[in-house]
């Protein structure tokens, strides 16, 4: 579902952000990310999700190019980033109906997604509130309802859990889950070791660039934690 390819990223000519990097995301894949900060995580996801240029390698969404087929690969994805891009000056139901309207989800099928997962993350009684009034929280469930609204075959998720309260975030985990199970794939960055230990099947392991870790998770921490793994990685790469 999604292909890294010898993936490269340099800024200013000089600072090499992403060192040949590579790794496949399969159908059915809850991929986690992991890496200090500066490690090359978002510069990897920005790439991914085609809004960040680079120089080498391929990434391939579903087979097609996001450089050279950009339209078409982001028409399979979603993408959620850290810091919640909305626009303030609409309510949350303006702003969901200009993501379906992009996509074009038909109205029958946009309102039973936006009464089904605004419901879920206990959204729906400030849909007609004004964005800009929203908290952090708020703003990052609407994301999420709004990435869902088009069914796309890939979630690139980048710190999905930071502003989430418990409940938000259990409820995430639980559309995470079914989303895999029903064949989409989730790639998705984060500093929660225990989350990651728990809800993914597969992970990487990226330091100043370059991938030091890769493959299912059992097979990656063996008979210890992810954190306790993590942190040797880290320590001794």
């Amino acid at each position: 579902m999604l292909q890294i390819e010898h993936f490269s990223k340099t800024y200013d000519g000089k600072r090499r952000a992403v060192d040949d990097l590579t790794l496949h995301v399969a159908a059915g894949d809850l991929f986690g990310f992991l890496g200090a900060n500066g490690a090359g995580k978002t510069t990897t996801i920005k790439a991914a999700v085609g809004i960040l240029p680079f120089e080498e390698g391929r990434i391939l969404v579903d087979g097609l190019d996001v450089r050279e087929q950009p339209l078409l690969a982001k028409q399979r994805l979603a993408y959620i980033p850290d810091d919640p891009q909305l626009y303030d000056g609409l309510s949350g139901m303006e702003y969901l109906n200009f993501i379906a309207d992009i996509f074009r989800v038909s109205q029958t099928e946009r309102e039973a997604r936006v009464r089904r997962y605004a419901d879920m993350l206990e959204l729906t009684s400030r849909l007609n509130d004004i964005i800009g009034g929203y908290s952090h929280g708020m703003k990052q469930k609407l994301e999420i309802v709004g990435a869902l609204l088009h069914q796309p075959q890939l979630l690139v998720l980048d710190e999905p859990f930071v502003g989430l309260d418990p409940k938000a975030a259990f409820t995430l985990k639980e559309l995470m889950r079914e989303f895999c199970a029903a064949g989409g794939a989730i790639f998705f960055s984060t500093h929660v070791l225990d989350v990651a230990e728990k809800l993914c099947n597969k992970i990487a392991v990226i330091k100043s660039g370059h991938l030091i870790a890769c493959g299912d998770i059992e097979s990656v921490k063996g008979d210890q934690s992810l954190e306790e793994v993590f942190l040797e990685l880290i320590d001794h790469a």
